[in-house]
């Protein structure tokens, strides 16, 4: 009996030994996942688009930027001139409504879209990215002169309340399921001959292999409404589309298409992967404390009984 105790006392600290590399082991290799999650690759941008972009005077300009491994980041577009900040994410921070943000849910895109390009617009913008050091890619605009006898949309007409003009019917942001049906609608405060729908820069196909795309255009005492339906809406009828009536300002509404998701829910911090790591750490670690205590309150109460019982023998 006496032997049984002194093997036990002896087989403390060789346990203590194992229990101390078990949480050497947890705490480094806790701290390496914290590491990976810190020295994340950096975001970059994906520089395969043109740095140099030309257009004609009242078509539309996209600059185009893609931005790689953006986690939680903010992409903003700045006009080099005079440094004011267009956009930031999704919203757009200017009163000329003709700036615009082409981003798909989920994708890398960026791009900035000019409606209705003037040679007032032409310079440098800059893609910006607000890391630590910020990075920014430039991309230069040129905007030529009509290539037609078209009638000019001036900037006085522009802002002329009075106007011929297009309206989006509704919010000019929406977001919808995946295989649910996008229905679109504009209003035009004239009788215009046609309306005629692009998505991004291309014309809306109604004969293309999609399928499920239908207009619906009506005259009213007032104006003119269009409506556009999409059925089984997927991943590619994301993005922006612009309602453009002959003889009047176009309107422009983004689409969401979503896989059940809500847009809140659609990233997922660093920061809160970093404090889910030290939060399991933290409790891994307390575990093996309550272990490593009751083990040693176990050994001391056997020690004592045997102890006792070789005293009564």
């Amino acid at each position: 009996m006496i032997s049984a105790i002194i093997n036990n006392i002896r087989l403390q600290p060789f346990l203590y030994l194992i229990l101390h590399i078990y949480l050497n082991h947890i705490q480094s290799t806790s701290q390496s996942s914290l590491n990976d999650f810190i020295t994340m690759e950096r975001p970059y941008f994906d520089d395969i688009s043109p740095r140099n972009v030309s257009t004609v005077a009242d078509e539309p300009a996209i600059l185009k930027c893609r931005v790689r491994n953006k986690g939680n980041r903010t992409v903003s577009w700045m006009r080099k001139r005079d440094l004011h900040i267009l956009t930031t994410n999704i919203y757009t921070y200017t009163g000329d409504q003709r700036f615009s943000v082409l981003h798909p849910p989920g994708g890398d895109d960026w791009d900035l879209r000019i409606d209705y390009a003037q040679k007032r617009d032409s310079g440098i913008y800059e893609c910006q990215v607000n890391t630590e050091p910020k990075i920014n890619l430039a991309v230069s605009l040129e905007v030529n002169a009509e290539a037609d006898n078209r009638d000019k949309i001036t900037e006085s007409q522009y802002y002329d309340a009075k106007a011929a003009r297009a309206k989006i019917l509704g919010s000019t942001e929406i977001h919808v399921k995946r295989d649910s049906t996008i229905a679109l609608a504009c209003s035009v405060n004239i009788h215009a001959s046609s309306v005629a729908w692009y998505h991004g820069a291309s014309v809306v196909d109604f004969d293309s292999q999609r399928g499920g795309i239908s207009l619906e255009t009506e005259k009213t005492d007032v104006g003119t409404t269009s409506r556009l339906m999409l059925t089984r809406a997927s991943l590619r009828d994301s993005g922006n589309y612009t309602c453009v009536p002959t003889g009047a300002i176009p309107a422009s509404v983004r689409v969401h298409v979503l896989m059940g998701e809500q847009p809140a829910a659609m990233q997922t911090s660093r920061s809160n992967i970093v404090l889910q790591a030290r939060v399991y750490l933290t409790i891994a670690t307390s575990c093996i404390i309550t272990i490593v205590y009751w083990y040693q309150n176990l050994i001391i109460s056997q020690t004592a009984s045997n102890y006792n019982m070789c005293q009564r023998r």
